[in-house]
């Protein structure tokens, strides 16, 4: 699988796994502290090619996708879910961690984050659906994440989320009535 954009990865461990799972360039922030030099690589690639920012599912992850997506707007986003990103050791997170076939879904469903939601999602929806506070709220975030593809987020996070990737009213029920579902079932 050919990635026309060039990803932004965090380092070169990074560069090593996109590598062996799909044929594409990448740039490396090389950790959290995203120089100018780097913002004017990505700017470029953006104009040139798009760019693909697939950072890893922590907070200095998270950190260096927003410091991107503030200077260098229209990118698109992969996120891969935690547990995919977990080394056999269990020591860490990372991009490098994940299997060949969990980098290539990640970079095939990736989207671009926008300001507007289609529909509005409240705060009062989050709550009552048991995403935020309560008992098993960030186990049902987590899957909420990967359903709707939006990746891993806190609280906080996800009300931003679920609006930048427009996600709708309709398609956040949907979703909700699957992770209800397999609670049932568990």
């Amino acid at each position: 699988m050919k990635i026309k954009e060039i990803v932004v990865v965090e380092g070169k461990d990074d560069t090593v796994a996109v590598k062996r799972a799909v044929d594409a360039d990448t740039i490396e922030t090389n950790g959290s502290a995203v120089n100018e030099n780097v913002i004017e690589q990505v700017k470029h690639a953006q104009r040139i090619r798009g760019v693909i920012i697939f950072t890893d599912p922590d907070f200095p992850g998270e950190k260096i996708r927003k410091i991107i997506d503030e200077r260098v707007p229209g990118c698109k986003h992969a996120f891969l879910p935690k547990k995919a990103a977990l080394p056999k050791s269990g020591k860490g997170i990372g991009v490098e961690y994940a299997s060949p076939e969990s980098i290539r879904n990640a970079l095939k469903e990736a989207q671009v984050m926008l300001e507007e939601a289609q529909e509005e999602i409240s705060a009062e929806d989050l709550m009552d659906a048991g995403l935020i506070g309560g008992p098993g709220a960030k186990e049902r975030r987590e899957k909420l994440g990967l359903l709707l593809k939006i990746g891993h987020t806190n609280g906080k996070q996800l009300y931003k989320r679920l609006k930048m990737f427009q996600i709708t009213k309709e398609k956040f029920v949907k979703a909700l009535k699957q992770i209800r579902q397999e609670e049932e079932h568990a």
